[in-house]
């Protein structure tokens, strides 16, 4: 599970390519997309722990959780069976937080590897199978709940819906849980604005796949939803990320002409893409300074530098 038949492009990397000149600005003239792990089915979830210098990723239909050591650039497994582990992230405390199809539950890592469930049901009626996670500034816990992962046996067991598909938010200081979103068609991946007052979510039963603004109040709600961008190229979306400018990284697939990550400025306009020889999933930030772009696509996981860094 370390790279192999991997042939780094020249410099700059063709597979770099700018549509507007502020995606120039974002990106290095002497850095390539590079392939750190291969090997394995389905690809997600990648989270940075800087502190460990370790990336973190699910591997959803081998029901496992990997993991890859910057200093000695090699993969290992963190946690087999995960329960068909999606998404993940860290809580303001440090903590792995991850979303897990095969238990339909959100839960957290405790610093002595015990795990606590966050959420796994509500009123009496289990989740669907919780995709994709954030954590607020605030500490809040925020996560989509589609039933992409109780469709089948392969990312998970398959059962029947008992609840509508949702976006939640969970208060850990005090347990409190809110239905933030409930009128999304398959609601997947999620980001937050750097300044924490946009919520970005992916809504991919969408036709064409679309990414959604909504503008966090003061409680803790969501208001003024629209639509931010549109994939009128037949791509499909995934799971999203933030820099520091507010830019929108988003991995992006259907076929060899899309395959990759998708990059839109704020407002919404396509800038750049990353392309790579496979769908990307999802993508994560990390590194010494936040400003290595990992990106979990299919069966592997490449990385590349970049001129800006992810937002906190």
């Amino acid at each position: 599970m370390i790279m192999q038949d991997w042939q780094q492009s020249s410099y700059p990397d063709p597979a770099v390519q700018a549509y507007e000149p502020a995606f120039s600005r974002l990106v290095l003239f002497n850095a390539a997309v590079e392939r750190l792990a291969t090997g394995f089915r389905w690809c997600e979830g990648p989270v940075w722990f800087g502190d460990t210098r370790t990336l973190f990723w699910s591997d959803i239909p081998n029901n496992r959780i990997m993991k890859w050591d910057e200093e000695t650039e090699t993969a290992s497994v963190f946690r087999k069976p995960s329960d068909f582990a999606n998404g993940n992230t860290r809580d303001r405390a440090g903590r792995l937080v991850t979303c897990e199809h095969g238990t339909r539950r959100v839960t957290r890592t405790e610093y002595d590897g015990s795990i606590t469930v966050l959420m796994d049901s509500l009123r009496g009626q289990r989740l669907n199978s919780p995709n994709d996670v954030v954590v607020h500034r605030d500490g809040t816990i925020w996560f989509t709940d589609p039933p992409f992962g109780i469709a089948g046996n392969y990312e998970g067991n398959q059962a029947q819906s008992e609840m509508p598909e949702r976006v939640y938010r969970i208060d850990p200081a005090t347990g409190s849980i809110t239905i933030v979103a409930d009128d999304i068609a398959g609601p997947n991946g999620l980001c937050f604005s750097p300044d924490g007052r946009i919520l970005y979510i992916v809504e991919s039963r969408a036709s064409p796949r679309q990414i959604r603004a909504y503008t966090v109040t003061a409680v803790g709600g969501l208001t003024d939803g629209r639509v931010l961008i549109r994939a009128d190229d037949g791509g499909a979306a995934d799971g999203i990320r933030c820099d520091v400018h507010g830019n929108i990284w988003a991995g992006w697939g259907s076929g060899p002409a899309l395959d990759g990550v998708m990059v839109f400025a704020p407002d919404g306009m396509r800038i750049g893409r990353i392309r790579l020889p496979e769908r990307c999933a999802n993508l994560c930030f990390g590194g010494l300074k936040q400003n290595r772009l990992f990106m979990a696509a299919s069966t592997s996981v490449y990385a590349i530098y970049v001129n800006t860094q992810g937002a906190s």
